[in-house]
């Protein structure tokens, strides 16, 4: 499977989306953000798994 991202660029990109206002919304992201859904379905069990990770560091 192609991942273009690590685990951490996957919370990097979570947290630059998050700073800019941008919707975490699952569809939308996928939508607009293939390669990082992709990514953060490899490393974690869910997108919002990602997601609250993404909120603790």
């Amino acid at each position: 499977m192609d991942v273009p991202f690590t685990s951490k660029e996957v919370i990097t990109q979570i947290q630059k989306l998050q700073n800019q206002g941008d919707s975490l919304r699952k569809k939308e992201v996928k939508q607009l953000y293939p390669d990082l859904m992709r990514s953060a379905l490899y490393y974690y069990p869910s997108w919002q798994h990602a997601v609250e990770e993404s909120q603790v560091g």
